[in-house]
């Protein structure tokens, strides 16, 4: 009896124990992140990658060697983003006049928050934009599109979204990202 009772006892303190160790694992604050605008990024940004020249670099030095020089003329990601650097900063500009909710470099998902057109006050659209790939490759973006328009009572409802709008999407994305190659390599060369 005395053992059974020591035996409970024990059990009750570790799982209390483990119950405080897992409400301190509860979520806490997240960091601001601070978002630049297009000049004021293009200025911090020097070497074509997203972080430039002083950004986070891992599992190397990011500057030595012929891949890395390959890495950088293509835009794959140097100076620590996940993604292709040239796809990432058109996909930024593009999207500039929506608010931004998330912007992850490392895995490439940009998410706008919604956005009222000005025109169009019974309407707001929302974007995710995935980077895919860490080359510039026409396949290497995707854009998800959402509409809502208030209906007669004023709730927020889904609305059908025109795929030709997400392709034009894709395509101003990738050609931003080619010029912003092109301006690239010509200041490089």
């Amino acid at each position: 009896m005395v053992m059974i009772r020591q035996d409970r006892v024990r059990t009750t303190v570790l799982f209390g124990l483990a119950a405080l160790a897992l409400g301190a694992c509860g979520p806490s604050k997240m960091p601001e992140f601070t978002v630049f605008s297009p000049k004021e990024q293009r200025s911090r940004d020097q070497s074509g990658t997203f972080t430039g020249q002083d950004g986070i670099t891992i599992f190397g030095t990011g500057n030595s060697g012929a891949a890395a020089q390959a890495a950088a003329n293509s835009g794959g990601g140097g100076g620590g983003i996940g993604v292709n650097a040239y796809l990432w900063r058109g996909a930024l500009e593009t999207i500039d006049f929506m608010p931004l909710a998330s912007a992850d470099p490392f895995g490439g998902l940009i998410i706008t928050d919604w956005y009222q057109p000005t025109g169009a006050p019974d309407e707001r659209l929302k974007l995710h934009v995935l980077v895919l790939d860490r080359n510039l490759r026409a396949d290497g973006v995707k854009v998800s599109l959402f509409r809502q328009s208030r209906d007669a009572k004023g709730d927020w409802i889904e609305a059908p979204v025109d795929p030709k709008t997400v392709t034009e999407l894709e395509d101003k994305i990738l050609t931003k990202a080619r010029e912003l190659r092109i301006a690239g390599l010509q200041t490089a060369g």
